[in-house]
């Protein structure tokens, strides 16, 4: 294995992006997938990594749990990772070494995915890795014959819940009792309220119900295929994968029956061996993505669209002709004019109000079509120094990646048509209609939301690895890289230089020494403090190659490292030129009569600080990786201490008058102000055996995190308020006691004005000074969760495997703060305002009194609305089935892969229904799916 690893690391083809180049067969491709892992720049054994570092060989997982998005289920199998690493922010992510997303890139295609999570790690990718990486590489060829592998998928999706909101009858019962609330008269008789509740009559007094079985699918369907080729000899290797995936939604009428997205990959990765000591390596990829929708927002109008508003007609999506009187001869000839007649039977129904409304939208209004390209290209080229210096080897990549975007459109005007009802005759008729708007179809092709970006990367690297006397095993690297993003619109490109130095030392296997650092450059900041050095300094010490260890027999291995690094990023300076003084022109006109001449104000925007720096991450890091019982348990620890120094602020202490707010004028400078510290431990735990057909292993992962600010520029008055000590992530708001229960609570107890009225939150006056304001606000909780936990079963018997993967998270807070949760005004309403304060249900009253006002304070962040976001949730369940080689009997298929899987299957929440509710989007779903997978 140690030659294997010279060699990769000398040249035989990708020295830093492929994992599997040198494999011969598919047994030593797996093997080495297994051992070697890629980190900054160079791949290394498993056994060497020194802490912070996670792997997942890709290949083996999408084998027992496919699926269409990269980073798919990673918190069931990586420790510390929950969207981010170790909760420091957006991680960078490289795809073969270049910066890219990872939705442009399936899991089909990829050989191997590393989590670089301590800053011992990422040092060398300067500030922009500042806050973790995320290495994918993609998978490569081998020495072998054609080989092919394809695979088909379907699937469908199943919504979990629909919002509900209250039909026309109850709602116009409710907005009536929140106008008298309010000292008004009520809007609708109860006539009106008894119509609608009656459901005579549908089309006169309708009831829209959005998720109704007349707009909405029960399921939406997807399909997916990928085609991989791979092969070569000893001179050149290459793989390539094709893959088509299309998808529909849930929407099933008008133009929504033609909603669909498509996207369309071709990847090809070639590498190149022209000698001994030269090699090299072609990659390209294209993705084409279309997505064609509607016009009408019809999720968006579900949560906001009234049932009918005061003084105004109700919305009838539709209005059947069969009802016009046969007398009208004006709306006779407007039916035969009408572009629209729906099903040869419904007119598009609309309103004064409502004259651009979703139903009418969905069918006459257009669609529009979002076009995505993507070309992603990069090529390098290994040598082998072997004849300058043992050991020596040169590297260098260079990349580019192009893409653009656009919107095409149909946009059309339509008519919508308001009915008049009459029942004189002792049956409902339309007796008139009244049009607004004009039908009109142009044809033409609308362009809009036109973008594009550009990524060059280059690197170029000086590799030695050597050992002395058998057991001195030295490594170094010396490299320069940057790369430049450019983006349609944005003046200031987005760039990243650096050089890099890495120094390691191995003692036979057992003391272990690595020094890295980067020289840093970064244009945020002023000339004169744009370089900087971030030194990274680890230790490590294999315990279990000690004496008074080697007889133990249930160790395997134990290995532990620390570290320390200072990483300077500017990741968390916003924006260019915050260093800079910047004045503008476009404030305030003076002007002393009509007769003289006015002036405009030249107003302070900021600041200068020539002084400005970078922010340090400052880390020290603990790490233990073991092996127990010849492989039956395998761990991986690692204790994280980070303090983030230096973050920017504008002082609060500089003189009044260095701020006003009429004109508006600010001399303050940014500073470097502030500090903050995270603290945890990430974990993962693997169990495992096979006992004859049966093979088993369970893997557990999880981190405790927690942070706080300790140094925060800032002036208070009360405790309370303070950020410093308190929780990056800490959830403010005020600390509610229930309602106020009558005039007489009202009037003795602090409330926010004098339209506080009962039924309305009554809040701890934190200060007593008689009124609520924000300086009664007290920390209730934290947004993001202290506890993660990840859990994956692997379960093989013969030739069926069972994969399950599930992820929580505990201890965090939420606020439910959405338009379903907080109504007033002319919000739509929901179920929740059910439980409504009335005098009458004051004892048991769920929800503050009804207001067509602003709620005051009612509807603000408050305990009130505080919910736990605790959650378990079953993310996949697949059943895998491998056809025996005996019964394949013919040479054409060299393997058969049949298996179903379940995605988002079950959340384990107290507040469950809420977390699975989506409101004002298209509903979250469970998806199920069937597949084919044949080698050949």
């Amino acid at each position: 294995m140690k030659q294997i690893h010279k060699n990769i690391i000398l040249g035989a083809g990708l020295l830093f992006s492929s994992v599997g180049l040198m494999a011969q067969a598919d047994m030593e491709k797996t093997d080495t997938l297994t051992q070697k892992v890629n980190v900054a720049f160079r791949t290394v054994d498993r056994s060497e990594l020194m802490g912070g570092v996670s792997s997942v060989n890709m290949e083996e997982l999408t084998d027992k749990s496919y699926s269409l998005y990269s980073l798919d289920n990673m918190q069931s199998l990586v420790g510390g990772f929950n969207g981010q690493l170790w909760n420091m922010g957006e991680a960078l992510l490289l795809v073969d070494g270049v910066p890219r997303e990872a939705n442009n890139i399936r899991p089909s295609e990829i050989a191997q995915i590393t989590f670089l999570k301590a800053a011992q790690a990422v040092v060398l990718y300067g500030s922009r890795g500042a806050k973790g990486v995320i290495l994918i590489t993609t998978k490569r060829g081998c020495n072998e014959d054609l080989r092919v592998r394809v695979r088909a998928n379907g699937g469908i999706n199943v919504p979990k819940s629909y919002p509900k909101y209250l039909a026309s009858a109850e709602y116009m019962t409710l907005y009536n009792e929140a106008l008298v609330n309010d000292g008004l008269n009520p809007a609708f008789s109860g006539e009106d309220i008894y119509n609608y509740a009656s459901g005579a009559n549908p089309y006169r007094y309708p009831s829209i119900d959005f998720f109704s079985d007349d707009y909405i699918r029960k399921t939406s369907q997807d399909y997916n295929a990928a085609a991989e080729f791979s092969g070569g000899g000893r001179y050149a290797n290459f793989y390539t994968n094709i893959g088509y995936e299309s998808s529909n939604d849930l929407l099933n009428f008008g133009e929504s029956k033609n909603n669909r997205n498509t996207r369309l990959n071709i990847r090809g990765n070639v590498d190149l061996r022209m000698n001994d000591w030269i090699s090299g390596w072609v990659n390209a990829n294209a993705i084409f993505y279309d997505s064609r929708h509607d016009k009408a927002d019809y999720w968006g109008n579900s949560a906001t669209l009234r049932p009918t508003a005061p003084g105004s007609a109700p919305l009838v999506p539709f209005i059947p002709i069969e009802f016009i009187d046969e007398n009208d001869a004006a709306s006779w000839t407007l039916v035969k004019n009408s572009n629209h007649l729906i099903d040869g039977k419904y007119l598009l129904g609309g309103t004064q109000l409502n004259m651009a409304n979703p139903f009418a939208a969905m069918y006459a209004s257009g669609y529009q079509k979002a076009t995505s390209r993507r070309f992603q290209f990069d090529a390098g080229i290994n040598i082998d120094l072997v004849k300058v210096l043992k050991g020596l080897s040169f590297r260098t990549q260079f990349s580019v990646d192009y893409g653009t975007s656009y919107i095409t459109s149909i946009d059309d005007d339509y008519a919508v048509y308001e009915a008049t009802w009459n029942n004189a005759f002792g049956a409902d008729r339309i007796t008139s209609l009244t049009k607004y708007n004009m039908d009109k179809h142009t044809g033409t092709q609308n362009v809009s939301g036109s973008t594009e970006y550009q990524t060059i990367f280059f690197s170029a690297q000086f590799g030695y690895e050597n050992t002395f006397a058998e057991n001195h095993h030295v490594n170094g690297l010396l490299l320069a890289q940057g790369y430049q993003q450019t983006n349609s619109g944005v003046y200031h490109r987005t760039s990243n230089a650096n050089l890099g130095l890495q120094l390691d030392y191995n003692y036979a296997g057992k003391y272990y020494a690595d020094f890295s650092m980067a020289a840093v450059h970064s244009a945020k900041l002023p000339e004169g403090n744009r370089m900087a050095l971030s030194p990274s300094f680890t230790l490590g010490w294999r315990l279990s190659k000690e004496s008074f260890l080697e007889d133990v027999d249930w160790l395997d291995n134990l290995k532990l490292t620390a570290g320390y690094s200072v990483l300077n990023q500017d990741l968390d300076i916003e924006n260019y030129y915050m260093y800079a003084t910047k004045f503008t022109q476009t404030g305030t006109w003076w002007g002393w009569s009509e007769t003289h001449n006015s002036m405009q104000t030249t107003d302070y925007l900021q600041g200068g600080n020539p002084n400005l720096g970078y922010i340090k991450r400052k880390e020290f890091t603990a790490g233990l990786d073991a092996s127990l019982w010849k492989g039956f348990v395998r761990l991986n620890a690692n204790f994280f201490l980070t303090n983030t120094d230096g973050l920017l602020a504008k002082p609060v202490t500089y003189p009044v008058y260095f701020q006003t707010y009429y004109p508006v004028s600010d001399m303050r400078p940014y500073i470097n102000a502030n500090n903050q510290r995270r603290t945890g431990v990430d974990l993962a735990v693997n169990v495992g055996k096979k006992q004859g057909d049966f093979e088993w292993n369970v893997g557990l992962t999880g981190m405790y995190y927690t942070s706080k600010n300790t140094k925060w520029d800032e002036e208070i008055s009360y405790d309370w308020l303070r950020m410093e000590g308190q929780p990056i992530d800490a959830l403010r708001g005020y600390q509610c006691v229930g309602f106020f229960k009558d005039e007489a609570d009202v009037a003795s107890s602090a409330k926010v004005n004098d339209n506080t009225k009962p039924g309305d939150l009554k809040y701890v006056d934190q200060n007593n000074d008689g009124i609520i304001d924000s300086k009664d606000q007290v920390v209730l909780g934290k947004w993001g969760a202290p506890y993660l936990l990840g859990l994956n079963l692997t379960a093989k018997y013969k030739n069926f495997t069972l994969f399950v993967a599930g992820a929580g998270s505990f201890g965090g807070k939420g606020l439910k703060d959405n338009s379903y949760m907080h109504v007033y005004g002319d919000r739509k309403y929901s179920e929740v305002v059910r439980g409504r304060w009335t005098p009458e249900t004051a004892a048991t009253a769920t929800y503050p009194r009804l207001t067509t006002q602003g709620g005051d304070l009612n509807f603000v962040a408050s305990d009130f609305w505080l919910y736990s976001t605790s959650r378990f949730d079953l993310n996949r369940v697949q059943l895998t089935y491998d056809f025996p080689s005996s019964m394949l009997k013919g040479k054409i298929v060299k393997g058969l892969q049949v298996y179903a899987y379940g995605t988002s299957l079950l959340t384990l929440a107290k507040e469950r229904k809420y977390m699975e509710m989506n409101v004002g989007s298209a509903p979250q779903c469970r998806s199920y799916n069937l597949g084919v997978k044949v080698d050949f």
